[in-house]
C-alpha cells in the first residue's frame, strides 16, 4: 500500500548516507521513526532488527507473516519479534511491497546459485560480520544474524510456490518509514549482489533518517 509521510528530512535527528556494498548499524529508540531510502532506485537493504534491552529477542519473518497472513510487508505492516510482541509498524512506504522471504547473499549461496569463483565475491552476510566484529559496543555476535527484510526487493513468488528475483520495482527517491515499538537495533546491509536483478547489476547508495518522537 502506497502511504507517503509528512516527515520532512531538514528535521531529522539523524542523516547517513550508506553507500553500496556498506552496512549500518544503530539504536532507534522506541517512539522514533526510521526511513531508508533508496537514493537511485532498484537497490536492495538487506536489514535485521533486535531489541536494544535483549538482543535473543529480534525480528521474526515467520512471526511476522502469519500475524498479517501476507507474503510482503507496506504501510501497516506490523513487525512481530521472535517472542511474538511488537516490535516496529511500517507508517509510511512509496515503493508498495517488501520481501522477508528471499533471505540473504552470502559467500556460499553465491557459489551455489552462480558459479563457484563468484563465492569470493562481496555478501550481505559478510557486511553483517563487519559490523558486529567492527561494533562490539551493540553486544551482537555472529549467532544473532538471522530472518531479514530485504526492503527495496522484489521476490515474486511462483505458482508452484518457489521464489524467483526479478527487476525492483522501487524508484530513485522512494522510501519506507517505520515507527519503533520498543527500543530497537537496526542492521543493515546495503546489498552488494551482482549477479542477480535486486540492485539491476548496479548497487547504489541508501540513505537512513531518523526522527525524535513527539
Amino acid at each position: 500500500m502506497l502511504t507517503t509521510s509528512h516527515l520532512d528530512p531538514a528535521t531529522a535527528s539523524l542523516r547517513e548516507v550508506v553507500r553500496a556494498g556498506d552496512y549500518y548499524l544503530g539504536l532507534v529508540k522506541q517512539g522514533q521513526v526510521l526511513r531508508i531510502v533508496d537514493l537511485e532506485g532498484n537497490q536492495a537493504a538487506d536489514t535485521l532488527f533486535y531489541s536494544a534491552q535483549d538482543p535473543s529477542e529480534r525480528y521474526s519473518a515467520t512471526d511476522t507473516l502469519r500475524a498479517q497472513g501476507n507474503v510482503y510487508l507496506t504501510a501497516g505492516s506490523l513487525l512481530k519479534t521472535n517472542t511474538n510482541r511488537d516490535m516496529l509498524k511500517i507508517v509510511a512506504d512509496t515503493c508498495g511491497r517488501h520481501d522477508t522471504l528471499g533471505g540473504a547473499c552470502a559467500s556460499e549461496s553465491n557459489s551455489v546459485r552462480y558459479a563457484l569463483e563468484k563465492r569470493c565475491m562481496h555478501a550481505c552476510r559478510d557486511s553483517w560480520m563487519l559490523a558486529v566484529q567492527e561494533r562490539e559496543e551493540f553486544g551482537l555476535t555472529k549467532a544473532d544474524i538471522t530472518h531479514n527484510i530485504n526492503f527495496f526487493m522484489n521476490v515474486p513468488i511462483t505458482p508452484e510456490g518457489g521464489l524467483s528475483f526479478a527487476d525492483g520495482i522501487s524508484g530513485a527517491g522512494k522510501y519506507v518509514e517505520l515507527a519503533a515499538l520498543m527500543d530497537v537495533l537496526v542492521l543493515i546491509s546495503n546489498c552488494p549482489q551482482l549477479n542477480n536483478p535486486c540492485n539491476g547489476y548496479n548497487p547504489t547508495p541508501i540513505e537512513v533518517l531518523v526522527w525524535d518522537g513527539p
